[in-house]
């Protein structure tokens, strides 16, 4: 860990697993009563498409807190831009555009902000 903070060696790491455990949460809302099995877990796989993606980043951000740092901000920023183009669409409300950008960019970007300081500080 050289001479980083164990403060700031595990808060990106743990936020990272928790924001990816609250991404998770929303794939249970692909079952609705009636469905087949297969249906569910086709739907349960894709709804989880950005969670595996977003695992394999915290295994490689883990030793390489750059990666982190670079790929939480392109997620936060891409989930912004996809949010606002829904806004734009008209399909969504400027108001909860706002507020679900808030909710799962803004820690994207804090999270990727943390791995920074920690790349920064071990690099030092």
């Amino acid at each position: 860990m050289h001479d980083v903070p164990k403060w700031l060696f595990w808060t990106p790491r743990i936020l990272s697993i928790l924001l990816v455990a609250f991404l998770f949460m929303f794939s249970f809302d692909v079952y609705s009563p009636g469905m087949r099995v297969g249906e569910v877990a086709l739907g349960f796989l894709m709804h989880n498409i950005p969670v595996i993606i977003l695992i394999i980043i915290i295994v490689f951000a883990w030793k390489w807190e750059l990666i982190g740092a670079i790929v939480f901000s392109l997620a936060g920023l891409l989930y912004m831009g996809l949010t606002i183009a829904n806004m734009f669409n008209g399909d969504l409300p400027w108001y909860l555009a706002l507020s679900w950008s808030l909710t799962l960019s803004g820690p994207a970007f804090v999270i990727a902000f943390l791995y920074f300081l920690n790349w920064k500080k071990k690099k030092k």
